[in-house]
């Protein structure tokens, strides 16, 4: 629009003619928004609030009396308030680039009168200290005409050819080569180390590839052998099998002998020799109850005769049997049966006699033959 004036963000509009700005100042001072201005009775200039730079290169001598050559860089801007504004305006608005140079001058002189109380060697180690006290005593300053400083730099502090700084630094310097060099041994040394322990480690791993392969190589040998002897191995181990079916046969065959020869031999010899030891029980029981009634009737003489007479019995029976063809079956036990049967048919002739003198009834128990060990089926003896 036509008069309507904007200044720009880093700028400040002053307007001049008319009513005076604030405290008495000859314009009035608009930023951050626009403003109607009266042409020809109203004139706009615009001050730059940005960012400035100025650099000082000043020569200073220390405390010491050693000259130093400082180069310094100073960061300002015109400050924010209408204050501010209204003194740069008034100073560096027709030529703002004086404000560097006015800024220059300005801190070389405080560069050197605070250098003049330091040493090269507090400038040195303290470069911060110096900005600050320069920062200090030049900000009333600074603030009379409208800036304000952001920050100060010190870039470098040189004493020309005098060799004081080189003469300050060298033991530090030696120092410094010092631990360069006990680094450098050290980094030697560390790389020596890794090279023999590389050197150990490739030849434990070459070790160990020997091993491996010299396992491997016994074990495929092994497998091999093995291989190679699977077959006589395997007929060996058929022939063993064979041979052990046929001796656990042979064994079987034996045992089931054996029990043949104990139903067959031994159980029937166990079984005639129980029989014909109940018979012998019996017969001593008969004649202990005959003997027992024969008492008890007064019997006494004539069986005491009759028995001192049964020896001779025997003996006249076993005459009849010299000429016969006498089979002992039963080895020692056969012959112990012939002797009891020839004392059973002396007994039984005994008792024959006995009933032929009139032994009363009932002295004795029946005999009906069947536990006779004298009857025909006895298979103790055979008698042709």
């Amino acid at each position: 629009m036509f008069g309507y004036r904007v200044p720009a963000p880093d700028q400040a509009m002053l307007i001049s003619g008319g009513r005076r700005g604030q405290g008495g100042a000859p314009f009035r001072v608009v930023t951050g928004h626009g403003k109607f201005v009266i042409p020809v009775f109203r004139k706009v200039r615009f001050l730059t609030l940005a960012m400035c730079e100025s650099e000082v290169a000043e020569t200073c001598v220390s405390r010491q009396g050693i000259a130093l050559t400082v180069r310094a860089v100073i960061a300002f801007k015109v400050g924010n308030d209408t204050e501010s504004i209204v003194n740069a305006g008034q100073r560096f608005l027709s030529d703002q680039d004086q404000m560097s140079v006015l800024t220059r001058r300005i801190f070389a002189g405080h560069l050197r009168s605070i250098i003049g109380s330091m040493t090269v060697e507090e400038l040195i180690t303290e470069r911060q200290k110096l900005a600050t006290e320069v920062l200090d005593t030049s900000k009333a300053e600074m603030a009379k005409i409208g800036l304000i400083v952001d920050s100060l730099q010190i870039q470098s502090i040189d004493d020309g050819d005098t060799g004081y700084v080189d003469a300050m630094s060298a033991p530090h310097k030696a120092a410094i080569q010092r631990q360069a060099q006990i680094a450098q041994a050290q980094a030697t040394q560390a790389s020596a180390e890794a090279q023999q322990e590389a050197a150990r480690n490739q030849a434990e791993y070459a070790r160990q590839t020997a091993v491996v392969q010299a396992q491997y190589k016994a074990e495929v040998d092994r497998a091999q052998a093995q291989a190679a002897q699977a077959g006589p191995l395997a007929q060996a181990h058929a022939q063993q099998e064979v041979l052990a079916a046929q001796t656990d046969l042979a064994q079987r065959a034996a045992d089931l002998r054996q029990q043949q020869l104990v139903a067959e031999i031994v159980k029937p010899a166990e079984a005639e020799a129980e029989r014909i030891r109940v018979l012998a029980l019996a017969e001593a029981e008969r004649m202990k109850i005959q003997a027992e009634a024969a008492a008890s009737h007064g019997r006494v003489a004539l069986d005491r005769m009759l028995i001192d007479q049964l020896p001779q019995i025997v003996k006249e029976a076993s005459a009849g049997l010299s000429g016969a063809n006498v089979n002992v079956l039963n080895g020692a036990d056969g012959l112990g049966e012939i002797a009891a049967g020839l004392v059973g048919q002396g007994l039984t002739i005994l008792d024959a006699v006995r009933r032929n003198l009139g032994a009363p009834e009932g002295e004795g128990k029946k005999d009906d033959g069947r536990d006779d060990p004298r009857r025909p089926d006895s298979d103790a003896i055979e008698i042709r």
